[in-house]
This record gives C-alpha cells, structure tokens and sequence, in this order.
C-alpha cells in the first residue's frame, strides 16, 4: 500500500541519513573548496578538523534539516520509482530496460520537489564551519605578515545562523523561488542518477531470488542497494560538483561566484581542471552505499506493515 511505502521509505531515509551525515559534510566542504584556497586535503583531514575546531557535534551541522526532510524525500523517490514501474509494466511481465529507466527517470524528477530546498538549507549550513575557518586562518596570516606597532587583529567570530533564519531570509528577499536555487543542476543529477540507480539495483536483486514470486535475502537486497548507489553516485558527481557550488550563498576568500551551470563548469573546468568534477566522488560513494543499502533493506522487509498491521483499523 502506499502509506507502507511511505512510511518505510521515511524510516529508511532516518536510518540511513544518521549513519553517514559527518560523510556527506566532507564532501560538501571539499567540493566548494577552490585552488588556491584548499583548507583540508582529504575526508579524513575534514572530518579531524572539524572536530577539532567545532567540536564532535560540528559533523552534524545541517542534520536536522535533512532528518526533517529526507523522510518525505526518500519516500517520494521510492514510491514514485514503484507506482511508475507499476503503470508501464504490460500485464505484469518484465520491464524491459528502457521502461525501468523511465521509471527511474519519472521517481527523480518527483523527489527534486523536496530535494532541492532541503539541499538548499543543508548545504549552507555544513559550509559555513569551512568559510568561517578559512577567514580565522586568513586573519592569522594577515596578522603575521603585519607590523608589530599595527596591534593584534580582531578575532574573527562566527556567526551561527539556523536553517529557520536562512529560509525566512531567502523567502523574505527571493520568495520560493529562493529555496529553489540550483533546481535545474539537481534534476541534472538525480534524475540520470535514478535512470542508473534503479534498473541496476532491481537486476542485481533479482540474481539472488531463487525463485521470481518470493523477495530475495536482505543481504542481497543491502548490496544490491549499495553497488548501484555507489556507481550512480560516482557517474552523477560532476553534477553534484555543479549543483553544490550553484547552491552555496556564500564564498570563502578570493572563490568564484557562479551566474548558472554553463558559466559554473567553464570556470571550473577553466580554473580547477576536468578532475575538479570528482571532487567528493570517494565521499559521496561511502554516503549513497550504505544510505540506499538501508533503504532497501528496510523497504523489502517491509516494517511499515508490520507497524500498520499493529493498528485496530487495519485488524479490522
């Protein structure tokens, strides 16, 4: 039913999102660094410094807003992807590819509803500890460089803003449409990501089924989940480059500013070089794997039924 996949698309997103958040900040933050004003080298080197500059909960700024919002996200995508293969199946046979890639196609252009403003907020958020950083150490070095008799340089003090603030701000100045910034990148990544996604995961599933009419193990299903989302992730992450940068309101010292997705990848493409398109690609592999692994798991064992089965309506 569909409140089952709803519901079990939501607890999947929850599930998912709490395990791997620190992951998808690194790559956040090292996809809108920009040469010449690199703060960390790789995951690892992001995750230490944030931990060390912000403390252990600075890894899941921006957190609650994609907790918020990745239960309707994960819901849509999954029940979309699932009334879409329904409604071009013929008579119950099997989808050929092309008709699970249009399902695929229609479930990622449907999530972009949710996921391009929670996208939106979550970004500003896990980027404003690495702009903040970036202008401490650039105040240090001014410092240095500067005569004794100048006196010491204010420190440079954060100022935290919430998603709420942001959204209010953005409604206030740009309407909805400011919480929409960067839709067209976002479909430009999660819909050719749906396209791969879900044809491979349903054929890879499909090889540990003995038999077509019974679900396969949810070992299967698990790394069914993370092979397909892990080789989506990777063929999308240009995209995500283009689409993260295009959404970022903010800039560190001296970074490019960006007028739509044609001026972003020329001056990427331009200033960083074509490997600047898989910045984060290793990062956003470890988040999609394990993520639409759980997702699967829990959405093939079905806990929403089991849940909704407990209640008297559905007794009765």
């Amino acid at each position: 039913s569909l409140p089952a996949k709803l519901i079990n698309g939501g607890i999947a997103g929850l599930i998912g999102v709490t395990c791997v958040f620190p992951i998808d900040l690194a790559k956040t933050r090292l996809q809108n660094q920009q040469n010449g004003q690199r703060m960390y080298t790789s995951m690892s080197d992001c995750l230490i410094k944030t931990i060390r500059s912000e403390g252990y909960f600075g890894m899941y700024r921006g957190a609650a807003v994609n907790l918020t919002l990745v239960t309707p996200e994960k819901a849509i995508k999954l029940a979309a992807n699932d009334f879409f293969r329904h409604h071009l199946s013929k008579d119950g046979k099997k989808l050929t590819l092309l008709r699970e890639m249009l399902a695929g196609c229609g479930a990622g252009t449907c999530q972009v509803i949710v996921t391009t403003p929670m996208e939106m907020l979550k970004i500003q958020l896990q980027d404003a500890g690495r702009i903040a950083a970036q202008k401490k150490l650039m105040a240090a070095q001014a410092q240095l460089s500067s005569s004794p008799a100048a006196g010491a340089a204010e420190p440079v003090v954060e100022t935290r803003t919430t998603a709420t603030q942001i959204t209010r701000e953005l409604l206030r100045s740009k309407g909805i449409a400011g919480l929409y910034k960067g839709l067209g990148a976002t479909l430009l990544r999660d819909v050719p990501f749906s396209i791969v996604y879900f044809p491979l995961f349903a054929n890879l599933n499909k090889l540990g089924q003995k038999d077509p009419n019974v679900k396969a193990p949810f070992y299967v299903s698990f790394l069914s989940g993370c092979v397909a989302g892990s080789t989506a992730a990777v063929a999308v992450n240009p995209c995500d480059v283009i689409k993260t940068r295009l959404q970022s309101l903010q800039r560190g010292v001296n970074e490019d500013t960006y007028s739509g997705i044609l001026d972003c990848t020329k001056k990427i493409w331009q200033k960083e070089g074509p490997m600047a398109f898989l910045k984060g690609a290793y990062c956003r592999a470890l988040v999609i794997a394990p993520l639409f692994g759980i997702a699967q798991v829990v959405y093939f064992i079905g806990i929403a039924e089991f849940l909704l089965d407990m209640l008297p309506k559905h007794r009765a």
